[in-house]
C-alpha cells in the first residue's frame, strides 16, 4: 500500500511540474511562419478598415469645405446689399431733414397745408417701409447662411479631432504591422512580396501583361488597372506609383473621365448595383461587408491592391466572399 502511495505522490509531482514548466516552454517558443502569416493577414485587415474609415472623413470633409466655401462666396455680395440699403435709408432720413420735409409746421405754413403734409409724410413712410422691408429681407437671409456655416464649421471641427484620433489609430497599427513584418523576415526572408513577375514577350524580352480589349470609358479604366499590377499597396494613396483598394478603382476610372470617392463604401454609394451576372469589364467588385473594393477585368477576373506588404494583382472574382456589384455610369 506505501509503494502505491509513494508512486501516486511521484505521478502528482511529476503532473504538476508538466503543468508549470508548459506554459514557460510555449511562450518561449518561436512563432511558426503560419502563426506569423496568420497574425499579420489579421492586423492587416484591422488596418485596412481603419484606413477606408480614414479615406472617407478626408472625402466628407473635402465635401463640407466645398460647401463652406460657397456658403462664404454668397454670404459676402448679401452682406454689402444689407449695408447697402442701410446706407440709403440713411440717406432718405438725412434728405427729408435737410429739405425740411420732416418739418410738419413747415409743411403746415407752405402751399397745400396739411393735406401736403400728409401725402409727403405717407410717400416718405411708404419709402422707409419699402427699404426696411429689404433690410429684413436680406437679414433674415443673411443669418440662415451664418447659421449654415456656423453648423459646418462645427462639423469640419469635429471631423479634424475625429482624424487625429484615426491618424493615431492607424500609426499604432502600422508600428505593430513593422514589428511581425520584421518576424517575417527572419521567417521568410522578406517583408513584403516581391514585384510581380513580368509576362514573356513574343520576342523573349519582358512586357507587361496586356489588357483585354474593352471599348469606351470602362476599357480605359481596365487598361489603366493593368498598369497598376505589381505596384505597392500604400495606405490612402491613389497612385500612380502605389494605391490601396478604393484608391486604385478610384484613379482608374478618374484616367476614364470620371470620378469616384477614394472609399470603397461611398462607391457603393454611387455606383449602380447590379447581378453578378451582368458582370462587364470595368464594373467593381466588393468584399469584405464594404471594407474592400476591386475592379473587374473580364474572364472571372479582379484586379485589386490587397493589403499591406503586398502588390497590385489579378486574382479569381472569389479572392474572397463578394459582398456586391456596381457599375459606374
Amino acid at each position: 500500500m506505501s509503494y502505491l502511495r509513494n508512486s501516486l505522490r511521484a505521478l502528482a509531482a511529476a503532473g504538476l511540474a508538466a503543468v508549470l514548466i508548459a506554459p514557460a516552454s510555449a511562450a518561449q517558443a518561436e512563432p511558426s511562419p503560419a502563426e506569423l502569416t496568420q497574425r499579420i493577414e489579421k492586423s492587416s485587415t484591422e488596418l485596412e478598415r481603419v484606413v477606408e474609415s480614414y479615406n472617407k472623413l478626408t472625402e466628407d470633409i473635402k465635401t463640407n469645405k466645398a460647401a463652406a466655401a460657397k456658403l462664404t462666396a454668397r454670404i459676402g455680395p448679401l452682406e454689402a446689399q444689407t449695408a447697402q440699403s442701410r446706407a440709403d435709408v440713411g440717406e432718405i432720413a438725412v434728405t427729408a431733414y435737410k429739405t425740411g420735409r420732416l418739418d410738419a409746421a413747415n409743411a403746415l405754413l407752405s402751399a397745400g397745408g396739411p393735406s401736403n403734409l400728409l401725402d409727403r409724410l405717407d410717400t416718405l413712410d411708404q419709402l422707409t417701409r419699402q427699404r426696411q422691408q429689404r433690410i429684413s429681407g436680406f437679414t433674415e437671409s443673411q443669418r440662415k447662411l451664418l447659421d449654415q456655416k456656423a453648423r459646418l464649421d462645427a462639423t469640419l471641427a469635429k471631423q479634424a479631432a475625429q482624424a487625429k484620433q484615426l491618424a493615431a489609430g492607424k500609426k499604432k497599427i502600422k508600428k505593430d504591422l513593422a514589428a511581425l513584418y520584421e518576424m517575417r523576415r527572419q521567417a521568410y526572408g522578406r517583408a513584403t512580396e516581391p514585384p510581380a513577375p513580368r509576362a514573356k514577350s513574343k520576342s523573349g524580352g519582358s512586357s507587361a501583361e496586356q489588357a483585354p480589349a474593352v471599348s469606351g470609358r470602362a476599357g480605359t479604366a481596365v487598361r489603366y488597372a493593368y498598369g497598376a499590377l505589381g505596384k505597392p499597396y500604400v495606405a490612402a494613396a491613389d497612385g500612380p506609383n502605389g494605391y490601396d483598394c478604393s484608391g486604385l478603382t478610384s484613379a482608374a476610372w478618374r484616367a476614364a473621365g470620371k470620378s469616384l470617392p477614394h472609399n470603397a463604401k461611398m462607391q457603393w454609394g454611387v455606383v449602380t448595383q447590379i447581378s453578378r451576372s451582368e458582370l462587364r469589364p470595368g464594373d467593381l467588385v466588393f468584399y469584405n461587408n464594404l471594407g474592400h473594393v476591386s475592379i473587374y477585368v473580364g474572364g472571372g477576373q479582379v484586379i485589386h491592391a490587397p493589403t499591406f506588404g503586398r502588390n497590385v494583382e489579378k486574382r479569381a472574382v472569389d479572392l474572397m466572399k463578394p459582398y456586391g456589384y456596381g457599375r459606374v455610369r
